[in-house]
């Protein structure tokens, strides 16, 4: 999902970039570090109810949409990327914008500013849909659960969080106008991530009801290792089995230190997730989807309700819909290549060395070991296995389009 890539410091590990006050800083104890950090730009930068609990596991904390959170801990990028799909990782999430839906009239609310069909969904289901404007271009994306509780629970990117916020409350003063019933409540909970493949026998250990029933995308409110109040969802940002677990700001450190407490888990950071979502083929909001792509163009059409296709009463709709039977003149897809890594803004090249597009997102896979990316290319080279070159370092490297994801997912649907 949502965040705005690093600038202004150097690489690391396999693709995060991050600000050099902050590789100066790695290495000094911690006190030291918590009075740099403290007199870099605090009074600007959020902190998680986590930021202590990070520096003293050892995080590397930067700036990230306005938050300071670890990019990574003492482990390496690559280490902590293995571990997670060979056992399990936490990530905190904290910074996400997580919000409530009320009122008769709240689904009603909710697709009138997305894509997805929520109407159809089921009691704790969700689906991954996508705020559109009326240009047909994606404001964000998000996932909306409707759960049996009488709200809408809505989890949407940091780095939007204003915008999206923003627009709900607009959206929200019309509706109240116009009559119907519907309100909003932003919350103060934290979000952590767990996944990997062990995260069911980890979080078991921590829950009465069996973990088994709960399938991908769908949610259940339950107390997590003694603490109450919290919401479990199976889904996450790597492709690997997971949950997000909504939990009071009071037992964050509680329930993150339970988990930790059992050797398949360790801590994550924002590098890792970066190249996790990468190897599974997601979006990140800013690099591979903003306010001048369409859904088609970055082929997300089956976020699209076939009930909102035929009404078209989505922002973007009469751009939109015309486009899925149209087709585009650009396409989002996956390449593969060797040698130097590819960046965001490497321009992609035909055979006959034609710039046809421009990649979004690249690093080096640590499971691959070759080069991943994906971004958007003309129309008549998006087809999977076509050969293209990207110019790395003023130089056409071979590369091949290729279906994503690049390392199969492996999201649970039961037994």
């Amino acid at each position: 999902m949502c965040a705005r890539m690093l600038s202004g410091g150097r690489r690391f590990g396999f693709g995060f970039q991050v600000p050099r006050e902050c590789l100066q800083s790695a290495g000094l104890g911690l006190a030291e570090r918590r009075e740099r950090h403290a007199s870099n730009s605090e009074a600007s930068m959020r902190k998680t109810a986590l930021f202590d609990f990070h520096l003293d596991q050892g995080g590397k904390m930067v700036e990230f949409a306005g938050w300071s959170m670890p990019v990574q801990y003492k482990d390496s990028h690559i280490n902590s990327h293995m571990h997670t799909r060979q056992h399990c990782s936490i990530f905190d999430v904290s910074h996400m914008l997580q919000s409530k839906v009320y009122g008769r009239d709240r689904v009603k609310f909710m697709e009138s500013m997305i894509v997805g069909d929520i109407a159809e969904l089921k009691d704790n289901q969700g689906t991954l849909t996508l705020f559109t404007n009326d240009k047909g271009g994606i404001n964000d994306d998000l996932i909306v659960t409707k759960t049996d509780q009488g709200y809408l629970y809505v989890v949407s990117n940091a780095g939007c969080a204003d915008k999206d916020s923003a627009n709900m409350k607009a959206r929200l003063a019309e509706f109240k106008a116009a009559g119907h019933d519907v309100d909003l409540e932003f919350l103060e909970e934290c979000l952590i991530a767990v996944q990997g493949p062990s995260m069911a026998k980890v979080l078991q250990l921590g829950l009465t009801d069996d973990l088994s029933k709960l399938t991908f995308m769908t949610s259940t409110l339950a107390t997590v290792f003694g603490i109450q109040g919290c919401r479990v969802t199976r889904c996450g940002y790597t492709g690997e089995d997971g949950v997000e677990i909504s939990v009071p700001k009071s037992g964050v450190v509680a329930l993150t230190e339970h988990l930790l407490g059992n050797s398949e888990v360790k801590l994550a950071g924002l590098g890792a997730r970066d190249s996790l979502r990468l190897e599974a083929g997601l979006c990140l909001y800013g690099n591979d989807i903003n306010e001048t792509t369409t859904p088609v163009e970055a082929t997300l059409v089956w976020t699209i309700g076939k009930r909102r296709r035929q009404a078209k009463d989505f922002p973007g709709a009469e751009i939109i819909v015309p486009q899925i039977k149209a087709k585009t003149a650009r396409k989002r897809v996956g390449l593969v290549s060797t040698g130097p890594p590819v960046r965001q803004h490497t321009p992609i090249l035909s055979p006959e060395g034609k710039v046809i597009g421009e990649v979004t997102s690249g690093c080096p896979s640590p499971c691959l070991k070759q080069n991943v990316a994906m971004g958007y290319v003309d129309a008549p080279y998006a087809k999977n296995g076509t050969p293209i070159q990207v110019e790395v370092r003023k130089k056409a490297v071979k590369a091949v389009v290729t279906k994503m994801p690049f390392v199969p997912t492996n999201y649970y649907s039961g037994q």
